[in-house]
């Protein structure tokens, strides 16, 4: 098999990925998959049948069969992969005992997500956002818990909040609020409360609170409940507005979700509009917006369905300021393209910013320092990120 890429001959100057050549990179240290300047070239070792390329990309091709090398043990796939883009991964291996589904153990480069993690390949112009990355000297927010009785709910409700470092209840109002839907995992996978430092010790956002919120049933909360809404607006934000120097108004207030969680947020500011003078909506689930968009005909997206319809036809401004993020390769950037036009056309001051990258939490989390700094600016700093 004959590879031809920048790379690749300088480690084989004859362009040949031989068996013996493939030996040495690994014995030396070295990892896959192989990044240049056209994409990454996959490999896998061991004595199988075959090895399958699981990619997370729409705008890929189908999920590819890997080639082997000649009788060896080696198995590679050439994939040409758009510069700057970001895939998660995993391999399909059939040996003799049957079919397995496993991260790329040639790759030290993974990503967790609530159900396990995958491999990721960054290609060439990729980069992890400076936002993203600990810094020991950045002085560090901390997490309190805090409990509600939620009459909307019925339950008790959790959330962690976020308090950034210099925090003090002598700030008179300061502090704006961003609730965050599943909040958990924004920490645990998308490093928000690291960003949330970086970005405020850079001056690239105010001192915030965070009110970072944990669902009971995720994909009914979420899906327009009014009485998550409810939660919302006439229980959580009143609470913490009671106990905490915040700022009290629409512009202070932001309103943060991604996936069922963007459905959440636009749902919940619907409701009450006015309320929420800012939100981040990533990767939403907007089933129903959009031309030409997969059908999702599962019994949990028709509630969705329902609010999207309902506000595809009575399209109504609900905050001031909205930003949208999605990844290029994943299957909802059709429904969020879609979207858009029509919230701009409400009179909302909207913007739209797409990632080479998938559904997935570190598409997100590298959006939110394009996102923050502009949806928490004064009046006079955002009209100078127009």
């Amino acid at each position: 098999m004959t590879v031809a890429a920048p790379a690749i001959e300088r480690i084989a100057p004859s362009g040949d990925l031989t068996s013996d050549v493939l030996d040495t990179r690994v014995d030396d240290g070295a990892c896959f998959p192989i990044i240049d300047a056209t994409g990454c070239t996959f490999a896998y070792r061991g004595a199988v049948i075959s090895v399958r390329l699981i990619h997370f990309g729409v705008g890929f091709p189908d999920d590819l069969d890997f080639e082997q090398v000649a009788d060896s043990e080696w198995w590679l796939l050439a994939l040409r992969v758009p510069l700057g883009s970001r895939l998660e991964y995993k391999l399909e291996v059939t040996d003799s005992f049957g079919t397995t589904v496993v991260e790329d153990p040639l790759n030290d480069r993974h990503a967790s997500h609530p159900f396990g993690a995958n491999s990721v390949c960054e290609a060439a112009g990729y980069a992890e956002p400076r936002w993203v990355v600990t810094d020991p000297d950045v002085p560090a927010g901390r997490l309190v818990e805090f409990e509600l009785e939620s009459a909307a709910l019925g339950r008790t409700t959790s959330a962690s909040v976020y308090l950034p470092a210099g925090f003090t209840l002598d700030g008179d109002g300061c502090y704006p609020l961003l609730v965050v839907h599943d909040g958990s995992d924004y920490i645990a996978y998308a490093s928000a409360a690291t960003v949330f430092d970086n970005l405020i010790h850079d001056g690239e956002m105010p001192p915030a609170v965070v009110a970072l919120v944990r669902p009971f049933e995720r994909l009914v909360e979420y899906a327009d409940d009014p009485r998550h809404a409810e939660h919302l607006t006439g229980e959580l934000v009143p609470a913490l507005e009671r106990e905490l120097p915040l700022v009290a108004t629409p512009a202070g207030r932001c309103l943060v979700g991604a996936s069922f969680g963007a459905v959440a947020s636009l749902s919940a500011a619907w409701r009450a509009p006015g309320f929420f003078g800012r939100l981040l909506l990533q990767s939403g689930s907007f089933a129903g917006a959009g031309t030409g968009c997969r059908r999702r005909p599962e019994p949990l997206w028709r509630p969705v369905r329902q609010f999207v319809r309902a506000y595809l036809d009575q399209p109504a401004a609900v905050a001031e300021r909205i930003f949208v993020t999605c990844g290029t390769y994943e299957s909802l950037i059709c429904e969020n393209r879609g979207l858009v036009p029509v919230l701009e056309g409400t009179g909302m001051t909207v913007r739209f910013a797409e990632r080479l990258d998938g559904h997935n939490w570190a598409c997100w989390r590298d959006s939110l320092g394009v996102a923050l700094p502009w949806l928490l600016a004064t009046d006079d700093a955002s009209r100078g990120l127009e």
